[in-house]
């Protein structure tokens, strides 16, 4: 992963733009985030400790009528969310969309998963991405994870980087990859209605065909 984010960083420092890099700082340092952005002189933002605004949401999927988030990112022009292909014992699937919870600071929420569990994970996906949009989707499947994901699953290799300008594209292409079926996944289904594209084929697909695999990633039987 570190290597990805180094290449990335070297290609979007070379844009006439300013870039400005957000995650919570604990989490930056395990993976040794920080030295990257020191060598291309890219700021970073800890997410924990942006100024906050509280933001109505834009979707009504978990009753909440508002979340407080990082200033930082409701400014950006520009937004791309960068994960790792993986299972979910909860949601199916974490990728793109469900990545968007390390937006939703700690200083506010102590634990930001626990207001966004309670209230439910599919609901929670859907209300945090029609009010934060994702512009840009970079999904590291070179090692992906599958099993008891996120934190016990099983590394398990794809060999695949999958860019899309479609997080619901992006994440149900991922899916297709695993050998699932997107529509099993409560989040993409109905953010296909409102968020994006997961239809195979109105997809404007460049690079290699989707091939899934001969075994599917090992999920819990509600989303196979």
């Amino acid at each position: 992963m570190l290597q990805l984010i180094q290449r990335i960083l070297k290609l979007v420092n070379q844009l006439p733009c300013q870039v400005w890099s957000s995650f919570r700082q604990t989490r930056s340092f395990q993976i040794g985030y920080h030295q990257p952005l020191r060598d291309e002189r890219i700021r970073f933002v800890d997410l924990n400790r942006d100024e906050l605004i509280r933001m109505p949401l834009r979707a009504d999927y978990t009753g909440m009528k508002e979340l407080w988030l990082p200033r930082t990112v409701l400014e950006a022009d520009f937004l791309v969310s960068m994960p790792k292909i993986k299972t979910h014992h909860w949601s199916g699937v974490t990728l793109s969309m469900k990545n968007m919870f390390g937006v939703v600071p700690g200083a506010r929420y102590w634990r930001p998963e626990n207001i966004l569990h309670w209230k439910g994970i599919q609901e929670s996906i859907l209300d945090l991405c029609a009010t934060v949009l994702i512009h840009f989707v970079i999904a590291n499947g070179i090692v992906a994870m599958e099993g008891n994901g996120p934190l016990n699953g099983t590394s398990r290799p794809l060999g695949k980087i999958i860019l899309a300008d479609d997080p619901v594209a992006a994440d149900a292409t991922c899916a297709r990859l695993m050998g699932l079926e997107p529509d099993r996944i409560a989040h993409i289904r109905e953010g296909s209605k409102f968020l994006g594209n997961s239809c195979l084929k109105l997809a404007d697909q460049v690079g290699e065909a989707i091939a899934p695999p001969t075994t599917p990633f090992q999920v819990l039987p509600e989303f196979q």
